[in-house]
Protein backbone atom coordinates (compact mmCIF):
# COMPACT_ATOMS: atom_id res chain seq x y z
CA UNK A 1 0.00 0.00 0.00
CA UNK A 2 1.62 3.47 -0.81
CA UNK A 3 0.68 6.35 1.24
CA UNK A 4 0.81 10.24 -0.34
CA UNK A 5 2.08 12.48 1.95
CA UNK A 6 0.64 15.90 1.99
CA UNK A 7 2.71 19.05 2.63
CA UNK A 8 1.22 21.55 4.83
CA UNK A 9 0.87 24.93 4.75
CA UNK A 10 1.65 28.02 7.11
CA UNK A 11 -0.98 30.19 7.99
CA UNK A 12 0.95 32.77 6.01
CA UNK A 13 0.64 30.19 2.72
CA UNK A 14 -2.96 29.98 3.29
CA UNK A 15 -3.98 33.37 4.15
CA UNK A 16 -2.00 33.94 0.34
CA UNK A 17 -4.73 31.34 -1.62
CA UNK A 18 -7.87 33.05 -2.84
CA UNK A 19 -11.06 32.80 -0.99
CA UNK A 20 -13.50 30.06 -1.66
CA UNK A 21 -17.12 29.21 -1.50
CA UNK A 22 -17.82 28.57 0.88
CA UNK A 23 -15.23 29.74 2.60
CA UNK A 24 -12.07 27.39 4.36
CA UNK A 25 -10.69 27.65 7.62
CA UNK A 26 -7.16 26.66 8.68
CA UNK A 27 -6.40 24.93 11.78
CA UNK A 28 -3.00 23.37 12.88
CA UNK A 29 -2.06 22.97 9.43
CA UNK A 30 -4.86 21.56 8.15
CA UNK A 31 -7.63 22.95 5.46
CA UNK A 32 -11.01 22.61 6.61
CA UNK A 33 -14.47 24.04 4.24
CA UNK A 34 -16.74 25.32 6.79
CA UNK A 35 -20.71 24.06 5.77
CA UNK A 36 -22.95 26.02 3.98
CA UNK A 37 -25.44 27.45 5.91
CA UNK A 38 -28.96 27.14 5.51
CA UNK A 39 -31.68 29.98 5.14
CA UNK A 40 -32.73 29.29 8.87
CA UNK A 41 -29.40 29.72 9.71
CA UNK A 42 -28.45 32.81 7.85
CA UNK A 43 -31.59 33.94 8.82
CA UNK A 44 -30.43 33.22 12.86
CA UNK A 45 -26.93 35.14 12.09
CA UNK A 46 -28.36 38.45 11.11
CA UNK A 47 -31.00 39.00 13.31
CA UNK A 48 -28.38 38.02 16.30
CA UNK A 49 -25.87 39.97 14.17
CA UNK A 50 -28.47 43.08 14.36
CA UNK A 51 -29.76 42.43 17.68
CA UNK A 52 -26.26 43.08 19.17
CA UNK A 53 -25.22 45.96 17.30
CA UNK A 54 -28.07 47.53 18.30
CA UNK A 55 -27.57 47.84 21.46
CA UNK A 56 -23.87 47.76 21.26
CA UNK A 57 -22.71 49.97 18.21
CA UNK A 58 -25.25 52.86 19.53
CA UNK A 59 -22.86 53.19 22.54
CA UNK A 60 -19.70 52.37 20.92
CA UNK A 61 -19.33 49.11 23.22
CA UNK A 62 -18.84 46.71 20.44
CA UNK A 63 -19.58 45.63 16.65
CA UNK A 64 -20.74 42.07 15.62
CA UNK A 65 -19.89 41.22 11.98
CA UNK A 66 -21.15 38.35 10.20
CA UNK A 67 -18.49 35.45 8.28
CA UNK A 68 -15.54 37.29 9.17
CA UNK A 69 -12.27 35.96 8.76
CA UNK A 70 -10.52 35.90 12.07
CA UNK A 71 -6.51 34.87 12.00
CA UNK A 72 -4.92 34.50 15.13
CA UNK A 73 -2.34 31.73 16.70
CA UNK A 74 -2.03 28.93 14.40
CA UNK A 75 -5.57 29.37 12.88
CA UNK A 76 -7.89 31.09 10.14
CA UNK A 77 -11.04 30.66 11.07
CA UNK A 78 -14.76 32.41 9.27
CA UNK A 79 -17.09 32.39 12.40
CA UNK A 80 -20.95 33.09 12.38
CA UNK A 81 -20.55 36.17 14.10
CA UNK A 82 -17.31 37.68 15.14
CA UNK A 83 -17.93 40.73 18.15
CA UNK A 84 -15.15 43.15 18.72
CA UNK A 85 -14.73 46.10 21.03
Amino acid sequence: MSQVIIPSLTLEEFLQLPETKPASEYINGEIIPKPMPKGKHSRLQLKLCNGINDIAESEKIAYAFPELRCSFGNRSIVPDIAVFN
